[in-house]
């Protein structure tokens, strides 16, 4: 069974930083791709950055591109995403789950995938 837990979420002031980890269990990393999605209230769930298992390829939304990086750490099973320059609109649950990264819908996932609880990050002044 494949556990990831989020964390690193919080409330940041608009044009700051925060970094999400995922920990996985196990060598999760070595079979799964790794991907970030962020749902906030009222809107649908988006699908924002994804990392390849085969070579660490990652895939970036248009929404995000040029402010987070995906990055893993893979002796420690941990999946980051570093975020930069944040706006109020990045307020959301940051979700990572499992799936397999796409250049256009950047990650999609089945009923088989495994998800995380979330973390909340809040971007306001």
């Amino acid at each position: 069974q494949v556990q990831l837990v989020e964390s690193g979420g919080g409330l940041v002031q608009p044009g700051g930083s925060l970094r999400l980890s995922c920990q996985a269990s196990g060598r999760t990393l070595d079979f799964y791709d790794i991907g970030w999605f962020r749902q906030a209230p009222g809107k649908q769930r988006e699908g924002i950055s994804c990392i390849s298992k085969r070579d660490g390829s990652t895939v970036y939304s248009d929404s995000v591109k040029g402010r987070f990086t995906i990055s893993r750490d893979t002796d420690n099973a941990i999946v980051y995403l570093q975020m930069s320059n944040l706006k109020p609109e990045d307020t959301a649950v940051y979700t990572c789950a499992t799936g397999v990264c796409r250049s256009r819908q950047v990650i999609t996932t089945s009923s088989s995938d495994f998800w995380g609880r979330g973390t909340q990050v809040t971007v306001s002044s």
